[in-house]
């Protein structure tokens, strides 16, 4: 006779039930073949670990490549970098954050730049030096390239919209060449460089 159950299957009821019913399974396999049990069980195990590693770099953490030497001397060539994904589900981007976002090109890469505008900021540039509702940007301790002949007149910076520049600004392309990056394109912020070990830091 088949058991019908008396309450249907919930989002809550679901993962509880099954895990049951599974946990019951590998008892009985152990009352039969302790062998059988131990693949069982670390076959699950393979798989948890699997789940677990693949929530986190879809949701908290992800590792990215910097692949230009836009943010040179803060970032080099290919360093390797832990990225926080979860932190702006907390928190909006702030100014000065270094951040990890998808290409403003459509063409499926990462880019790394420096947030400079915040939404309803003004910016402007001036010989090289940037102005944010009509102050000087300076990020204390950061060492920025500038160039004294590059020049933009001020806008701002519209809802939900972000303006991005590299630290190197002479061989960037940034914000100044392709426009605003939206918070949708936003991935998570820079955290550290994890390779070349001899250069790991904590960014800033």
């Amino acid at each position: 006779m088949l058991k019908i159950m008396s309450k249907p299957l919930t989002p809550l009821s679901f993962v509880p039930y099954y895990w049951k019913k599974w946990t019951a399974f590998k008892l009985s396999i152990k009352a039969k073949s302790e062998w059988k049990y131990r693949v069982i069980s670390f076959a699950q195990v393979l798989i948890e670990a699997l789940i677990l590693a693949l929530l986190i770099r879809q949701f908290a953490i992800q590792t990215s490549i910097v692949p230009t030497p836009s943010m040179v001397p803060t970032l080099k060539v290919r360093d390797r970098l832990f990225v926080n994904k979860f932190i702006y589900h907390l928190r909006e981007p702030q100014r000065g954050d270094i951040i990890v976002f998808k290409s403003p090109n459509g063409d499926g890469k990462d880019y790394v730049k420096r947030c400079i505008g915040l939404p309803g900021d003004t910016v402007e540039i001036k010989q090289g030096n940037v102005f944010v509702n009509d102050t000087l940007f300076i990020v204390p301790g950061v060492k920025i390239q500038r160039n004294q002949y590059d020049y933009q007149s001020k806008l701002t910076v519209p809802k939900n919209s972000y303006y991005m520049l590299g630290d190197n600004r002479p061989n960037s392309q940034d914000s100044r060449f392709w426009g605003f990056v939206t918070r949708d394109m936003i991935q998570g912020n820079a955290l550290f460089t994890f390779w070349p070990l001899s250069q790991m830091r904590v960014l800033r």
